[in-house]
This record gives structure tokens, sequence and C-alpha cells, in this order.
């Protein structure tokens, strides 16, 4: 059966179109995070302010294909360091644990001992499945009203977007960059994060699959006495 040459055309003009619209909804994803993360991550452990608390953003330890996950890596040795500077004093680690094998918050744990990070100054988030979900609930269930957040620098930026539109005072530490030729796949799903971030939070109002009870992290300091 052929088809008519007006409707291969109206076709065509509506994948320009769409392909377009997803083009300007990728940059303007992309800058509304870049703008919120401005003047908002440090690179220089000796430059960044304290917070009493910093949450390390989650990822898997081992790839499929069983190799060592540099990202995870670098997280871990960027948040020993942050506490070893005494930049913060407890770390919350946050990531997925939807089944029994597969435990990011406590591979961090575990990293984060081996290092030389005390147990008893790290908290598990074991309900962090994604970066929204960290972050509102380390408001939500954990109590935090301002952080640091630490991961590599555009996943830093994307979680104080989120980080700020629940009112929470954050800043990030950049863990060191992965080299392109092991980041590629996961910069390009990064725009496409950033896409589905502004919706979550403009259209869709997502909230985390999961809060529950409230958990103190550490000894909460109290005010002076008033005479």
């Amino acid at each position: 059966m052929k088809i008519k040459r007006g409707v291969i055309r109206k076709l065509i003009i509506l994948l320009l179109l769409a392909g377009v619209a997803c083009f300007i909804a990728i940059i303007g994803a992309a800058s509304m995070v870049r703008i919120s993360a401005s003047g908002r991550t440090y690179s220089d452990v000796s430059a960044i302010p304290y917070r009493r608390v910093g949450i390390v953003l989650g990822c898997s330890r081992i790839l499929p294909c069983g190799r060592n996950n540099l990202f995870f890596q670098l997280r871990v040795a960027a948040a020993a360091d942050l506490f070893k500077a005494h930049k913060v004093d407890y770390l919350l680690v946050s990531g997925d644990n939807q089944t029994k094998d597969y435990d990011e918050a406590t591979d961090l744990k575990d990293c984060l001992v081996h290092s030389g990070v005390p147990p008893e100054k790290i908290y598990c988030d074991f309900a962090g499945f994604r970066t929204l979900d960290s972050v509102v609930r380390a408001k939500e269930v954990f109590g935090l009203t301002e952080m640091t957040i630490i991961s590599q620098e555009f996943h830093n930026q994307r979680a104080i977007y989120l980080a700020r539109h629940e009112g929470i005072d954050a800043i990030g530490f950049n863990a060191e960059e992965v080299d392109s030729h092991n980041s590629f796949g996961t910069k390009l799903r990064e725009q496409l994060a950033r896409v589905k971030t502004v919706l979550d939070v403009y259209l869709l109002r997502t909230r985390p699959a999961f809060l529950g009870p409230k958990i103190p992290i550490g000894e909460i300091p109290q005010p002076p006495n008033k005479k």
C-alpha cells in the first residue's frame, strides 16, 4: 500500500518537532540544574565549609562486566578524605538495597571503614533507590536541614538542585572524575536524568518510595542554656 506524500511530510515534521522539543528539554533541564548548584560545589577539601553530616550517594561496587566501579571507588576516597580533614563529623551512606545480594549502602560503609572511618560515625540509608529518594529521606528520615553531598560533580549538581527544592542547605564535595572512556555512558544518561528530575519536581511531584521512622544522626548539639 502506497503512503501519500502528504502523510510522509507530516510524519517528518512531527519527528523534527519532537526532536527539537527533546533538545530544548535537555538543554533547559541541564541549565536549571547547573544554575541551582552554581558556587555550591568544591573540589578542594581545604576550601569546603564544615557541615556536620556528609551524605555519600551510592552506586554499584562492581560493574555488570565484573570490573570494579571507578565511580564507587572515587566516592569512597572523597568521603574518607572529607572525614579525615574534619569537614564532616558523620557520614550517611545512601543506596539501593532492593535485593538480598545487592546492597550499595553496606558496600559503601565497609569500604569507608577499611579506609579508616570509624563505623560508629557512619549511618546507612538502605532505601536510597534514586537520588531523589536519598535527598528527601536525608531530611524527612534523618532530620538533615544542611549537609555536604559527596559524589562526582555532575551528580552533586543534580542532588543539590533537589536538595534546594526541599529547603535543604546543601553543598557538594566533588569526587575525582572518571576518565571519558569509562564515563561516557553515565554522562549521557545524566542528561536524561536531569530532564526526569525537573519533571519529578515540577510536574510529577515524585516522592520517595519509602519514608519511615525518624533516625537521628549522632548526638544532636543542644543550644547553650540562657542564664
